[in-house]
């Protein structure tokens, strides 16, 4: 059996890749939830030698350039912002990530426009995007694009229609040329080496992070965490195929059915001419990004949108961030070492 710090090297070399395009020990990327991923999580993503990143989502740039000081404020080590591509002002969102020096864009929610790239990479920003499919990946790595994301269907939030497994097997072998990251259903460090060890440069984790110590999240919204198993975060249903929505994965409740009235009179609202079809998606994510503060912030958990990954069941009790990454790393470590590590105790919240 190898010794731990031997196994601990051959990790080191399987993300060799991702940790320096990201610039830290451990290429942990954390995924940006709405909410959720603001300057305590993210600082402490980043502290914990992994790579915090800060979901815009519908923030105006002055609030972005705040959220960015603010986190500066508590890490010296790097950190990312996720900017959302269907935003009205992604280009001044995009200058303001160039004007506070943050290295990394993650760019989401559809194919990057090409005015963003170029102001992205001539302003010195490393760019990363998600590529639901292997013809998008092979067409953003030959657009110049510094990393990709593969982020199957198990995610929670967006998401598209095929699994994290299948992602990886169809794009990790034929796609080499920048480094890959695997999203999606992932909660313990033996799928993070199963995913290095097909040819991922490292992982992006969301759901996990969501009941760390430092998240911001209600405790309401945690313990909806804590009760959860997989089968409860489910995707949102599209309504009308001529009008495409992406699927939002969360934990059902009634904010769920709210979801599908409110998508029944955007579709109206937009076969009457009243809003563009990028008015409507922005209204979508905006309603989402207003859901989902009534949970996270607020505490409503019966209303508000409780966005989860089916790894969901994996998150078991509240701990600090840091203890999830070396958890992580422990269990990959023991799986190369031939073992199995222990599992953290379960400790479902008190009904």
């Amino acid at each position: 059996m190898i010794s731990s710090a031997a196994a601990r090297e051959r990790l080191d070399r399987l993300w060799s890749r991702g940790r320096a395009l990201l610039g830290v020990d451990i290429a942990v990327m954390g995924g940006a939830m709405t909410w959720v991923s603001e300057r305590n999580l993210v600082a402490a993503i980043s502290n914990a030698g992994g790579f915090g990143v800060i979901a815009c989502g519908s923030m105006e740039p002055d609030r972005l350039r705040e959220e960015i000081r603010a986190t500066r404020g508590l890490t010296a080590k790097p950190f990312g912002v996720n900017l959302i591509v269907m935003h009205p002002g992604l280009l001044d969102l995009a200058a303001v990530c160039i004007e506070e020096r943050v290295g990394h864009v993650v760019l989401a929610g559809g194919l990057p426009p090409t005015d963003c790239l170029q102001v992205l990479r001539g302003g010195g920003c490393k760019v990363i995007a998600f590529a639901p499919a292997l013809a998008i990946a092979r067409k953003l790595q030959r657009s110049g694009i510094d990393a990709l994301v593969i982020e199957g269907s198990e995610a929670g939030g967006h998401i598209g229609a095929v699994s994290t497994a299948v992602l990886a097997q169809e794009i990790l072998p034929a796609v080499r040329e920048v480094p890959i990251f695997v999203a999606g259903g992932i909660g313990r460090g033996e799928a993070v080496l199963a995913y290095l060890e097909m040819g991922a440069s490292g992982v992006q984790l969301g759901t996990r992070f969501v009941c760390a110590t430092e998240s911001i999240a209600h405790p309401r919204f945690k313990r909806a965490f804590l009760r959860a198993a997989a089968r409860d975060a489910v995707p949102s249903p599209q309504l009308d195929p001529r009008f495409p929505v992406i699927p939002v994965r969360a934990l059902a409740n009634a904010g769920t059915a709210r979801f599908v009235a409110f998508q029944r009179e955007v579709i109206q609202r937009f076969d009457d001419g009243e809003l563009s079809r990028e008015q409507a998606l922005l209204q979508i994510e905006r309603y989402w990004a207003g859901a989902l503060r009534r949970a996270v912030i607020e505490g409503d958990v019966e209303n508000g949108s409780l966005m989860a990954g089916q790894s969901v069941a994996l998150v078991t009790r509240e701990q600090p961030t840091r203890e999830i990454i070396e958890e992580l790393l422990d269990q990959a470590i023991a799986r190369m070492q031939g073992r199995d590590a222990a599992s953290p105790p379960v400790r479902r919240a008190a009904e």
